[in-house]
């Protein structure tokens, strides 16, 4: 809410975390080699930061955050459609309900954004058509990156049934390999740097430590997201990418 385009620095310092954690337990300082083959690794990397990337920017397309998180839960149908169209599946009708189902309240909480996107330009009518046209821009950029996440999904799939199961090995690679990316974006990392450090000073319970709120809210997002990402990840040598 105070930095509606930090998304950047909030995802580098996720990618920098994990890839460090992942260096020094994973891959042993690097001494310990790969099970499964690089080039796969750039591929799937390829896709994990464009669309890391391209969710970041939709938040400063006119998105808000609820209606971001519930898009984004909508890579049930665009799992289920690649899954026919590149793995030739066939599922049952109980899951083609469901997640029919799952898909209409995504249009529905979309339709209901779109009206209330509109009802607050409306108050000036020169920004209105322009306020919708940009979230019309943040809809597609978050289809497209649905689209690609569900890509990713089936890729991993493949991936784990030819080489086996390697969870940390995936979450390193997949968060290291991307690294030299943020280069492109480090003018927009450093200035949010700055904002961060110029918030007020917030005493974190426990520890005693002082710093600025916003940095302290970036270590805790950090935490829960590193937890998040390595559930995610065993999962999906563990169910196909529907069910994850």
């Amino acid at each position: 809410r105070r930095f509606p385009g930090c998304g950047n620095i909030v995802t580098f310092s996720q990618f920098l975390f994990i890839a460090v954690e992942g260096f020094i337990f994973e891959a042993n300082l690097g001494r310990k080699r790969p099970a499964i083959p690089i080039r796969n690794y750039f591929i799937m990397v390829a896709m994990f930061f464009t669309v890391s990337v391209v969710n970041n920017y939709a938040l400063n397309l006119n998105i808000a955050m609820p209606l971001h998180m519930i898009f984004r839960s909508g890579s049930l149908i665009a799992s289920m459609a690649l899954g026919i169209i590149i793995l030739k599946k066939r599922y049952s009708v109980s899951k083609y309900s469901s997640i029919a189902l799952v898909s209409l309240g995504i249009f529905t909480c979309t339709f209901m954004s779109a009206k209330q996107v509109a009802s607050d330009s409306s108050s000036s009518q020169e920004d209105g058509p322009q306020a919708f046209l940009w979230w019309l821009l943040g809809i597609a950029a978050l289809t497209f990156a649905l689209l690609m996440s569900a890509r990713m999904g089936i890729f991993q799939e493949t991936l784990y049934k030819k080489f086996g199961k390697h969870s940390k090995e995936a979450l390193f690679y997949n968060h290291a390999l991307p690294l030299p990316g943020f280069l492109l974006l480090a003018p927009n990392i450093y200035q949010h740097a700055v904002l961060f450090s110029q918030s007020e000073l917030f005493q974190v319970p426990v520890i005693g430590l002082t710093l600025p709120i916003m940095w302290f809210y970036l270590l805790m997002n950090v935490i829960t997201q590193y937890v998040c990402i390595r559930g995610v990840f065993i999962l999906t040598t563990e169910c196909t990418s529907l069910t994850v």
